[in-house]
């Protein structure tokens, strides 16, 4: 195994580096990996950087030590700790730049208000969060999540930024990745779902054969564990709908748990079952590709847990 640019001899010499970069020759749990290549760090101190979210593999913050690592991923150590995030009721703020603030939602807070809630909201306590610094500061919403959907969400702290993410969000936007947990068991494990969506007087999205009527919409998923009872999905989009996750979930006859709107009759876990995962983007101002992401909601997972469900899964990193 090779280490880029690393020359250390004395102990806590990497300390020194802001981060450490090594490629991976061989499979290995991520612990025995990381002592290996730093002998002189006590294991203590190789839990607390990976508790502390300081190691990620191939661009993914990783913190379990038992990860297996295979050949021909990197891994990046960063020996400087991420600053701690700030929570707030509903939300927590993950990263934040002059340009931007990117957080993590719960489920049940809405993006903006509405006609019948206004305080209570991302925008909203958001504004507050900036105008700390200056009662003239403003925030600007970039795109949404619905209310019972959990998960990133990025924000714009000037109207120029706000408009540069938009205008360009299929050429800025990298990856979007959901986890979302459906009805039913899935037959095919991976497969991608293409056609045209259009609201309705009422407010909700349909699929319609007339391209000129509706936008196209375009989801690909991945089946990472299921039963008897429930499929936990990765779904990747490749546009960016209204309701589009759940609409296409629905056209499969696996809606998604929790989501009545669209056809779901059952809620284990007394929410929607859909979770902004990561989100990928080129910074509007310094052009860096930002990635963020977030765990798979435990509740999600419990339902995967239970010996009597017949459990199978392709990614046992979920459990």
């Amino acid at each position: 195994m090779q280490m880029k640019k690393q020359h250390n001899s004395g102990p806590y010499k990497q300390k020194s580096l802001k981060q450490t970069t090594i490629k991976v020759t061989e499979n290995s749990p991520l612990m025995n990996f990381l002592q290996n290549h730093f002998p002189h760090q006590s294991r203590t101190t190789i839990k607390s950087i990976l508790v502390h979210r300081q190691v990620s593999i191939d661009g993914r913050i990783i913190t379990r030590h038992d990860h297996q690592l295979q050949p021909g991923q990197t891994v990046t150590v960063n020996w400087s700790r991420a600053p701690e995030e700030i929570r707030y009721p509903g939300l927590k703020i993950i990263f934040e730049d002059k340009y931007l603030i990117v957080i993590e939602k719960e489920a049940g807070m809405l993006s903006i208000a509405t006609d019948k809630e206004t305080m209570k909201t991302a925008y909203s306590i958001l504004s507050s969060h900036v105008k700390k610094n200056g009662q003239k500061n403003k925030i600007f919403v970039v795109h949404r999540l619905d209310r019972e959907t959990s998960g990133i969400m990025i924000f714009a702290k000037n109207q120029e930024v706000q408009q540069k993410l938009q205008e360009r969000w299929s050429e800025t936007i990298m990856e979007r990745t959901y986890v979302a947990v459906a009805e039913g068991s899935f037959e095919k494990d991976k497969g991608t779902i293409i056609n045209y969506l259009y609201e309705s007087k009422a407010l909700k999205m349909y699929i319609t054969p007339d391209t000129a009527l509706g936008q196209k919409a375009v989801t690909h998923f991945r089946v990472m564990m299921k039963n008897d009872s429930y499929t936990l999905l990765e779904i990747n989009l490749e546009t960016g709908r209204k309701n589009q996750i759940r609409v296409h979930m629905q056209e499969l006859g696996h809606s998604i748990i929790g989501d009545k709107k669209y056809g779901s009759t059952v809620n284990p876990v007394r929410r929607l079952g859909l979770h902004a995962l990561i989100i990928s983007f080129i910074h509007p101002e310094s052009g860096k590709i930002m990635r963020f992401e977030t765990p798979v909601p435990s509740i999600f997972l419990k339902l995967f847990r239970n010996p009597k469900k017949n459990p199978k899964t392709t990614n046992p990193d979920f459990l």
